[in-house]
């Protein structure tokens, strides 16, 4: 760098820092004693190359979660916090109703031993559990993929067919409907029940009527989210003997009270 770019640069620098200064300064003189920076480097969607993620309006993806590039997010699917889907090398496709839980990753094949080039397609109403790795593989309809499970290149997993938690499934396999498979590597373990097919359907939905409470709590204000500190705070739970000597009957208020989809045989509770 020249003399002529080290005086520009300086000036700059000189420039930056007086404005911090002064942004820190205005803070203060309003009364808030705290530096607040803007801008977050974090980015929820994020295009790569040309491709662009396109996410149905009533579909959740957390805050923390990461979507990237050539990713369909169908409706009323949710994408839950620390999550990554990728599709960068390759496109992902998620149907409706489908939960992709905590810390799972979704990504796609661009080549690999078979010299394949794979998506990752998953179906509608799936559910993928916790921290599970889903790698240019297809998932159909209400189907089930445990916590921890791994999928690799070329698996199949079909209509109403469970991966046990922790399961290592291997590049090629197709695990049909109705079958449960388990192991490292995961090999067939029995048939699931009329129950567990129940289940699988009934967990898409608790999870997307669950999806709808985090998207509310996450669009709050910041106004909104202290005054609810301060209800919290008002009308946090106190000693019954004390609360029926003063006379006083205390209800929880509405803002307060998990809707009924989510715990549907829960009764109402007095704080």
């Amino acid at each position: 760098m020249g003399t002529l770019g080290k005086a520009i640069y300086t000036v700059g620098f000189w420039i930056r820092e007086t404005g911090q200064t002064l942004d820190r300064l205005g803070c203060r003189l309003q009364g808030n004693y705290y530096f607040q920076e803007q801008l977050s480097r974090h980015r929820t969607l994020m295009n790569v190359f040309d491709k662009a993620p396109v996410v149905d309006r009533d579909a959740f993806v957390a805050p923390s979660a990461s979507v990237i590039g050539d990713v369909q997010v169908g409706r009323g699917s949710s994408i839950w916090y620390g999550c990554v889907l990728r599709g960068d090398v390759n496109n992902i496709s998620i149907g409706s109703g489908t939960n992709i839980q905590d810390n799972s990753l979704v990504h796609v094949a661009k080549s690999n031993l078979s010299g394949k080039v794979l998506p990752t397609i998953i179906g509608s109403n799936v559910t993928v559990g916790h921290s599970a790795v889903l790698h240019g593989c297809t998932v159909e309809d209400e189907a089930f993929v445990g916590m921890g499970a791994t999928l690799l290149d070329g698996v199949y997993v079909e209509k109403h067919a469970m991966v046990a938690a922790g399961a290592l499934v291997r590049q090629n396999t197709r695990i049909p409907c109705g079958e449960v498979w388990g192991g490292n590597p995961a090999k067939f373990l029995r048939k699931l029940t009329e129950e567990e097919m129940a289940f699988i359907s009934q967990s898409a939905l608790n999870y997307s009527n669950l999806a709808q409470v985090h998207a509310a709590e996450n669009a709050k204000s910041f106004d909104e989210i202290e005054f609810e500190k301060m209800l919290r705070k008002k009308f946090a739970r106190r000693d019954e003997e004390y609360d029926s000597m003063l006379g006083v009957v205390r209800e929880t208020p509405p803002e307060l009270i998990l809707p009924d989809n989510i715990l549907p045989n829960k009764a109402p509770k007095t704080a």
